[in-house]
């Protein structure tokens, strides 16, 4: 297998990483509550998940 004959920069590295970033996720509002929430995950506010009580918040 063909291997480098030179080491690469770490600047030649950091170029190419450019496009490697975290993304905003998105948000949309809970039917339940209307708080703020990720779509597909439990409601932190009321506990609410597809229109049934999963979570007991305190």
């Amino acid at each position: 297998m063909p291997n480098p004959k030179r080491r690469h920069s770490k600047t030649r590295s950091a170029k190419r990483r450019t496009h490697y970033k975290a993304s905003i996720p998105s948000l949309s509002s809970c039917p339940n509550c209307g708080a703020a929430k990720q779509p597909h995950i439990v409601c932190h506010s009321c506990g609410y998940y597809n229109g049934r009580k999963v979570l007991t918040i305190d």
